[in-house]
């Protein structure tokens, strides 16, 4: 039985899980990309307008069960940065669509593919780098590398300004606990509110 199957008194597995959260990933990712697919042109074209590298910046994460994958973001940064973490970027001398697209996350729009790929979830833990081995190993004593990584989480949505690695993962075993339709359109409508708050603290 796949670790990532929950078995209730009843002996029925839990069918979202195992059928309707891909099913809810596609045709959610299709809608947002046609919605969006004009802003997405918008800010491709800005890219190059600002600065002549690549529109796309793609950054190897650590998926389900520890395979690696490339992760895919608009490109906010300058060309030929190195992979760092999240508390690292604003030491970065950012241009200002870099700046723009990365305080209201749009930079994170071209990861609908990666859920089309199959590489991520709309929810789920968010995918680490694959140099942050505290993370990969508290998640993997946890379990939490079973589960497909997400485009949004538990954690996102919470008040997370110094968040610890354990508490991180903390989040990440609670919503694992807890996977349901309703569980998962709850923390993508709470995105859009995280969204409009200023950047986390590190």
């Amino acid at each position: 039985m796949p670790k990532h199957f929950k078995l209730y008194s009843d002996g029925k597995f839990e069918l979202y899980l195992f059928f309707g959260k891909r099913f809810f990933d596609i045709i959610l990712s299709l809608v947002a990309l046609i919605i969006l697919c004009p802003l997405m042109i918008l800010i491709s074209l800005l890219i190059k307008l600002f600065d002549l590298g690549p529109i796309f910046f793609k950054q190897q994460r650590v998926g389900m069960n520890g395979k690696l994958f490339y992760m895919y973001k608009f490109r906010s940064m300058p060309v030929n940065t190195k992979n760092i973490a999240s508390d690292k970027i604003k030491e970065l001398n950012l241009n200002f669509i870099g700046k723009f697209i990365r305080r209201t996350n749009i930079d994170e729009l071209p990861q609908l593919l990666n859920i089309l790929k199959s590489d991520m979830s709309f929810v789920g833990p968010r995918p680490s780098l694959s140099s942050q081995n505290d993370l990969i190993e508290i998640r993997l004593k946890k379990g939490v590398l079973s589960f497909k990584p997400g485009m949004t989480g538990l954690a996102q949505i919470s008040s997370y300004n110094g968040m610890s690695v354990n508490t991180k993962v903390d989040f990440d075993k609670e919503y694992i606990n807890s996977i349901s339709f309703t569980t998962d359109v709850s923390i993508i409508l709470k995105t859009f509110c995280y969204l409009l708050k200023p950047p986390p603290l590190y």
